[in-house]
């Protein structure tokens, strides 16, 4: 086991030489092994920037690669699901000295990591719209009822214009004249084999985060209406609704926020 660990720490750390106790075919372990050493760096790093492809433009593609390489060091692969790694990329964008001149960096790595989250999400029909309709048109039983969303759905709120940064690097929006420090909030979900990237108002984005964290919908509406006074609970489920994103109903007990 300490070989393993050795050899897997010496693997990602170009400064580490190979572990004592490897063999080859000649004595050029130290060349060899840095041949093998620099394929798994580079696969890893592929890897980020196939998941962060807008973070990777916005700060360059040498910027990219060194924080690419410092956080495969830090956070080594855990899973052979390459598209499960870098799910630590925000939170060490974060904190990372040399990102601090791009504030909003590390939330347009949650924004689309959540991209990311939502494209392999499992495929779950949405609920049966007479069922729906029938709960949502009985409102003694309205305040207590969970809504049980898509897995692929998640909302994300940013001090920055994440959507719009986001946007225009898909060829979805403009770059000339955009403010990043404008607030925004989204909605992510994916539309059959495409994702998808909403603006929403902060009131429902906190409506679709307590959903999706398993309270009722009374408890995620009030919350959603302190965040936001001019939330509208019946646009926020009509925008649900209508990307089939309500995949099960369950009428049960108060949940904790």
């Amino acid at each position: 086991m300490k070989l393993q660990e050795s050899f897997s720490a010496a693997l990602l750390n170009p400064r580490t030489p190979p572990p004592t106790g490897i063999v080859g075919y000649n004595d050029d372990i130290d060349r060899r092994f840095a041949v093998y050493s620099n394929n798994v760096q580079s696969g890893l790093i592929n890897a980020l920037a196939t998941s962060y492809p807008v973070v990777a433009q916005l700060v360059g593609e040498a910027f990219f690669q060194a924080m690419a390489q410092m956080f495969i060091q830090k956070y080594p692969p855990d899973s052979p699901v390459m598209s499960t790694y870098g799910s630590q990329f925000a939170g060490f964008i974060n904190s990372f000295a040399p990102a601090r001149s791009v504030p909003y960096l590390a939330d347009v790595a949650r924004l689309e990591r959540l991209c990311v989250q939502a494209f392999h999400a499992a495929d779950i029909c949405a609920v049966n719209p007479g069922l729906l309709t029938q709960a949502l048109d009985n409102p003694e039983g309205l305040a207590q009822l969970h809504l049980q969303l898509h897995p692929g759905v998640a909302s994300l709120q940013s001090p920055y214009a994440i959507a719009a940064l986001w946007a225009a690097h898909q060829s979805l929006g403009q770059i000339q004249g955009l403010n990043p420090r404008q607030p925004q909030s989204v909605l992510v979900l994916r539309n059959e084999l495409r994702v998808e990237v909403f603006t929403v108002s902060s009131g429902c984005a906190v409506f679709v985060h307590l959903l999706k964290g398993g309270n009722t919908l009374g408890l995620a509406a009030g919350h959603a209406l302190e965040a936001d006074p001019d939330f509208d609970l019946g646009q926020a489920l009509a925008l649900l609704i209508s990307h089939n994103t309500i995949t099960g109903l369950q009428p049960t007990h108060e949940a904790l926020p």
